[in-house]
């Protein structure tokens, strides 16, 4: 056999799997953000949760970046793991359109409508309004195109008598149906899953031998059912370095479809046989005839069929038992016995379970959401460490919040190198603007930590050099000036966690404006306060060193508040 033959082999893998990643990418660049909202909405009950993961993941061809983004949304609080399992069995079914789209490159000729499409491909690439378009015709010809040359190199594989002998005798060795040869095949479909990391090219695998007569369909069914457990388990390999709900999320993945395998495995012949009776596919023919020929052609929808029923009875058969899979999640998982807020970890973005760039940026923004938080909560330590009389107390508070101020410039720089990575991705206009945007606010987040800094090395300054004690006036103003820091701080958390459309910006720059009027009245106020005697110039310059650092830190704050909204630095 030309060894020709097996490197076009592994080249049309490898040009179906960039086909199938291109073209997974190329739509959720044209409906991710839409279908982030559809996601979120479509998930009042277990139903709608099932019915948007079906829609998401058939929408946009990847159960994993919808598996991914539900992921996401239960880490950052916007479903409760119920809702989340509802929508990743609706993914299991969602997902059974790759096997579908697969098999008609089986059964139909497609490949010479794939070149015109690529041609129709470049040109639309060239246009900058219809780029991503462009990519998606490229990812549908990649894929059709790798299916057909990997069917192509199968039949010549299977006419060479020796390699053909060869890889029919072996598989031949497991042709009876055992539980243990069923077993065997269902550890490969999962270690090759796992391997290859796509379920989709070991489908296509599979269609080729079974198509070919080298693999019995009963044998390639097992490779299915193995295929289905291979793509969790790679998730929660991934899984492991995210948060509890994250985890609990992916487990809930795999537990659903082990459960899946193990009552398909019980019922597996009268469940093969109906299958094969709906698709007209006779699994008894004997090889070497035309007729057997014509019967092998329905081997891939026989796969594609066993795929789509066996997840659909699954989903329907454990829809029922959401609470309960939820339960065993919880017990199985346990929360980590770490302290979020004391320790430096980056519960989003560290585990690089995004393998998608626009899904990317969404796990990005989450990162920031939580780096924003912790910014007001290093500022309360602040207020806290301004009025705290006893020595050690005052000790442990300030040793938090350098450690709080080290947080924010890792979280500024974890973050940054994560969106650059993202950013050498081929993505939309929006999601650059997006990018740059989250570059701009952590930059003003980790100034905001500075500040929060400054005001605390100014207060311990004072408490180490034994400085006389501000006035009760003073205390009066620097907590109206911190209430009004802190409120800022608060629009500004509103608007990142939520949708900016919904956020009024004019509430943050009336805090802005407050907080610059009330400095220049305490301003002048001190001025004359020194010169009536008072309290001494001394302390009067750590009282204003302490006002102006809150109207810097409302400064950034609106800083952040307008890159969010798209709008332009913002003048002090």
């Amino acid at each position: 056999m030309d060894a020709w033959v097996y490197l076009k082999l592994i080249g049309s893998l490898a040009l179906l799997m960039f086909g199938m990643k291109l073209m997974s990418e190329s739509l959720q660049k044209m409906a991710g953000p839409q279908l982030r909202h559809v996601l979120g909405a479509m998930t009042t009950n277990r139903f709608t949760g099932m019915l948007a993961g079906i829609f998401v993941t058939a929408t946009v061809q990847s159960s994993t970046a919808t598996a991914l983004m539900t992921v996401s949304f239960v880490s950052a609080g916007l479903l409760t793991l119920m809702q989340a399992i509802a929508v990743i069995m609706g993914t299991h079914i969602g997902t059974t359109v790759t096997a579908w789209i697969m098999s008609l490159g089986f059964v139909f000729n497609i490949t010479p409508y794939v070149y015109p499409a690529l041609f129709i491909a470049i040109i639309l690439i060239y246009m900058k309004k219809r780029r991503i378009m462009g990519d998606f015709l490229f990812g549908v010809s990649f894929l059709f195109l790798g299916l057909s040359t990997l069917k192509d190199s199968g039949f010549s594989l299977m006419q060479d008598p020796d390699a053909s002998a060869a890889i029919s005798t072996f598989f031949a060795n497991f042709n009876e149906p055992t539980f243990w040869n069923s077993l065997l095949f269902l550890f490969m479909g999962m270690v090759l899953t796992l391997c290859v990391q796509s379920s989709a090219a070991i489908m296509a695998i599979t269609m080729i031998l079974c198509s070919t007569g080298m693999l019995h369909i009963d044998q390639g069914i097992m490779l299915v059912l193995g295929e289905n457990i291979g793509t969790t388990i790679t998730s929660n390999i991934v899984a492991q370095k995210s948060n509890t709900p994250a985890r609990r999320a992916a487990f809930a993945h795999l537990a659903i479809n082990v459960v899946g395998v193990t009552w398909a495995i019980v019922l597996l012949q009268p469940f093969v046989d109906f299958v094969c009776n709906l698709v007209g596919f006779d699994r008894t023919m004997a090889l070497g005839n035309a007729a057997s020929a014509a019967n092998l052609v329905k081997a891939s929808l026989v796969l594609a069929a066993f795929h789509s029923l066996f997840n659909i009875f699954n989903t329907l058969l454990l829809i029922g038992f959401v609470r309960y899979i939820e339960k065993f999640v919880c017990w199985v998982i346990k929360p980590k016995k770490v302290d979020d807020e004391e320790d430096f970890r980056l519960n989003f973005i560290t585990s690089g379970i995004m393998k998608t760039p626009e899904l990317s940026v969404l796990n990005a923004q989450k990162e920031i959401v939580s780096f924003s938080e912790r910014m007001q909560s290093m500022f309360s330590m602040v207020r806290e460490l301004l009025v705290e009389k006893d020595e050690a107390k005052f000790n442990k508070l300030f040793t938090r919040i350098e450690k709080y101020e080290s947080i924010s410039d890792n979280m500024e720089l974890e973050i940054a190198k994560y969106l650059d990575e993202v950013g050498d991705a081929h993505l939309s206009d929006d999601t650059k603007a997006k990018i740059r945007a989250m570059l701009r606010e952590i930059s003003e987040l980790e100034s905001i930590g500075d500040s929060c800094y400054n005001m605390a090395r100014t207060i311990s300054r004072k408490v180490q050099n034994k400085q006389e004690h501000f006035t009760e006036k003073q205390y009066e103003h620097m907590h109206q000036m911190m209430e009004l820091t802190d409120n800022a701080l608060s629009q500004m958390n509103v608007l990142m966690a939520g949708r900016k459309e919904a956020h009024n910006v004019n509430t943050s720059f009336n805090i802005e404006n407050e907080i610059n009027n009330f400095r220049d009245q305490l301003k002048s106020q001190n001025i004359n306060d020194v010169n009536n005697h008072v309290y001494t110039y001394g302390i009067g310059t750590i009282y204003m060193d302490i006002i102006n650092e809150c109207e810097k830190l409302g400064d950034y704050v609106v800083n952040v508040v307008e890159a969010r909204m798209g709008r332009k630095q913002h003048e002090p």
